[in-house]
């Protein structure tokens, strides 16, 4: 690049394998000062940095996605190709740090030969250096460095073990990168391939050979080959009988042999015994106790869900209580208080009061992922999954689906089938994800009495639960198998996957992720329900200027007439403006569609709303109902258990409402940002539209059918 002068901003990538602990490495180098987005045009992941190193300018850290060759087979693959492969991106980093996770050199070392011949300056970082005692692994780190021709470094990032070296390192390497070139190419390209880049090497705009060849292989999709190039490569393919696949083989093979022998001159394994993995392995993927573990951790987590939450949720309602309360004490009567209080503080309420629940879920699913059990759930699951035309990777997306369906949606890229990648984008809504937390807690108190088995370790609640968690995904699995029969494809899939070690989990990685999802749940859920509380807010106590008039002289009459006190008079004054509000208009409407179902106008608000996302239901019925005069507005949980049906005198909240609502809850498709992912993962509204339909309909036929047998 620059050569003696460091650029502005450095980039340093950091590339390796699937679960070579790059991620681990990349929080212990940047803390919490990372940017999560997607890759420019891609829906892939980005994750980007900040690392501070004496005497340089800030160096902006980029963790590539996982890759196992130049030669990629998904699209996380395919970026990190077409990012290395031109010098001219905003991406192409100055320099590489290559996570190899040393108790797999031999098969880690593919890509890190294939990125040494594009000839960028590379530090070799073998991670998790404290299995090396565990396994009874030596290294000989000199002569590996002089081997592969760049510095080796070992580093345990659960341990903090290397990093102060790793990072005066890279500063030398960014100083001064000339020093960090190796002499010589690990591979040469074979005659087919040397003839057609004497064509093509003076028109592709490469740094040397091996890049001009891998330019020659990726001319069909790389982004940042101009098109007639693209045919002239086409030609020239052709013309000199150059087949792409063979000499991808070919090359492989060829490096393996050259840095196979490396590894065994370098590397010393103590006697392999059966590793204690292994051990652990053969009870949690066994046929009969494996799925039992596996349901038994699922019902510890809803249980802890539960128990956990309810000390902090209880807190947060409290302050936000208080702190509406001080503000309607200390601010004059009048719009702005109200909506202060009634449209903005309610409305946060209802989003930070789910955190508790949310960082729970997160923090159990962390560990899981790191302890290296998800990777086992996908293995166990795969066979049974084929048979409802999904893959055991799509357990991984299902899993995920509980917190939240989007990630979990992306992370279908890792299934290669397209078929079976559709089914899992598809169904995957029907897991109950973090959103519905907020509803079934809510609703559970009003459908389950709270009772207890064996001394409260087991209450109907959480069963109730981890109940409709199940019915979730009994749900998805049956109608992947509708839809496996409807959408006939022939291919079969298989499931690559590497089991990593057991590991004890890192707890810094864990915080991370707990932090990262809260924040996110707390900005991107806390925007929309912000924005529609103060719209609730405006359309409920607004509406037309006659309805608005009559509703004041009808609640007079009955107020003189049932010889009401004050604050019995303001409730009654309350309801009948906000049936005669914008929002009660609305409700009214759709009310005959949603009556069998058991609601009423006010639910029917609720369901509207919560389009934009399920958790707004909460804060909806927060805002509708806090229209009351009632100073304590936050109890949201008692002022709904209040709430009467007029004409007959009876609670709307009754076990046959709450359980027709929970159903719905389940089944249906509430959530816009689900459906713009899927339509951005499917390149297509067509998938979009068809989930929408499918989904409202199980959920409006399945919550008719409960209410009508309840009731």
């Amino acid at each position: 690049m620059h050569h003696g002068q460091v650029t502005a901003t450095p980039v340093v990538g950091l590339v390796g394998n699937p679960n070579s602990g790059k991620s681990s490495l990349f929080n212990l180098l940047t803390g919490l000062r990372q940017r999560i987005g997607n890759f420019p045009g891609v829906t892939v992941e980005k994750k980007a940095g900040m690392l501070t190193l004496p005497g340089l300018p800030t160096v902006e850290l980029i963790d590539f996605p996982g890759a196992y060759s130049c030669y990629p087979t998904s699209l996380d693959e395919r970026l990190v190709v077409q990012e290395l492969t031109n010098p001219e991106g905003d991406l192409f980093p100055d320099a590489i740090i290559y996570v190899a996770d040393i108790t797999k050199l031999d098969k880690h070392l593919l890509l890190f030969t294939q990125l040494r011949d594009l000839d960028l300056p590379m530090i070799l970082v073998l991670n998790m250096a404290d299995l090396m005692d565990d396994d009874g692994l030596t290294v000989d780190l000199a002569k590996l460095s002089h081997e592969l021709g760049v510095p080796v470094l070992a580093v345990s990032s659960r341990e903090n073990r290397g990093i102060g070296e790793l990072k005066d390192t890279i500063a030398e390497l960014l100083r001064s990168p000339e020093d960090f070139r190796p002499e010589h190419p690990f591979y040469e390209p074979g005659a087919s391939a040397r003839d057609v880049l004497s064509e093509l090497r003076r028109e592709l705009p490469a740094r040397n050979d091996y890049h001009a060849l891998l330019l020659t292989h990726h001319a069909p999709w790389l982004k940042h080959i101009p098109d007639q190039l693209r045919h002239k490569v086409q030609n020239a393919r052709v013309s000199h009988g150059f087949h792409s696949l063979r000499a991808q083989v070919e090359e492989t093979m060829d490096r393996y042999n050259t840095f196979e022998p490396i590894v065994k001159q370098t590397v010393r394994h103590a006697g392999d015994s059966d590793s204690l993995s292994d051990r652990i392995d053969t009870v949690v993927t066994h046929p009969v106790f494996g799925p039992i573990l596996f349901i038994t951790l699922m019902l510890l987590l809803f249980q802890a869900l539960f128990a956990w939450a309810s000390v902090p949720m209880d807190l947060i309602e409290l302050t936000f209580g208080t702190l509406g309360e001080a503000i309607r004490d200390n601010l004059t009567a009048g719009w702005f208080t109200d909506l202060l209080v009634d449209g903005i503080v309610a409305g946060l309420g209802g989003v930070l009061v789910f955190v508790p629940q949310i960082a729970i879920l997160f923090f159990f699913i962390a560990i899981l992922e790191e302890v290296g059990y998800l990777a086992r759930a996908a293995y166990m699951f795969d066979s049974l999954m084929q048979r409802f035309g999904l893959n055991g990777r799509s357990v991984v997306a299902l899993i995920s689906g509980h917190a939240c369906a989007i990630p979990a949606i992306m992370s279908t890229r890792t299934i290669a089938n397209w078929k079976e990648r559709l089914l899992t984008i598809l169904v995957t809504p029907l897991t109950s994800c973090s959103a519905r937390i907020p509803v079934y807690v809510i609703l559970i108190s009003f459908a389950v009495p709270q009772v207890a088995y064996f001394n409260g370790l087991i209450g109907l609640q959480g069963l109730a639960f981890a109940g409709l968690y199940f019915l979730g995904i009994l749900g998805a699995m049956l109608s992947a198998l509708v839809f496996k029969w409807v959408l006939r494809s022939p291919d079969r899939s298989f499931l690559m996957l590497e089991l990593p070690a057991y590991r004890t989990p890192v707890w810094r990685n864990v915080g991370t992720t707990v932090y990262q999802k809260s924040k996110t749940f707390v900005v991107e859920a806390g925007k929309i329900i912000l924005i529609i509380s103060i719209i609730l807010w405006a359309a409920s106590t607004y509406g037309p200027r006659e309805s608005m008039a009559a509703a004041e002289v009808q609640a007079q009459e009955q107020a003189i007439a049932r010889q009401l006190s004050d604050e019995e008079t303001a409730d009654v004054l309350a309801s009948e403006r906000l049936e005669a509000s914008y929002a009660g208009h609305l409700g009214k409407f759709i009310e005959p569609v949603i009556a069998p179902l058991g609601y009423d106008w006010k639910i029917g608000i609720a369901l509207l709303t919560s389009f934009a996302a399920r958790e707004v239901f909460v804060g909806t019925m927060a805002t509708i109902y806090s229209v009351g005069s009632t100073d304590d507005e936050f109890r949201i949980r008692e002022r709904l258990a209040e709430e009467r049906n007029p004409t007959t005198g009876e609670p709307v909240y009754n076990r046959a409402t709450a359980w027709s609502l929970l159903i719905f809850y389940v089944f249906a498709m509430m959530c816009m940002s689900t459906l713009a992912v899927t339509k951005r993962e499917t390149n297509s509204w067509k998938w979009p539209l068809v989930q929408f339909v499918f989904m409202t309909a199980i959920a409006y036929g399945g919550a008719v059918l409960v209410y009508q047998l309840l009731s």
